[in-house]
């Protein structure tokens, strides 16, 4: 399914700031990987193609 972590090349959200930090990488098969650069050692979660465009999309709504 998707890349294993270590593989993951993430990247800071073009609107993050230093108090609220998102990063992201394409995980494979349309999923995205996101996690909080602040604290990467805490992990990250997967978003299947269909919600990463739904967040996307509600992201630019605001």
């Amino acid at each position: 399914m998707a890349a294993s972590v270590s593989h993951l090349n993430f990247r800071k959200s073009s609107y993050s700031n230093p108090s609220n930090c998102v990063e992201f990488a394409d995980a494979g098969e349309g999923t995205a990987a996101v996690r909080d650069s602040q604290n990467p050692q805490q992990g990250h979660f997967l978003l299947p193609g269909r919600e990463w465009s739904a967040l996307l999309g509600a992201v630019r709504l605001e």
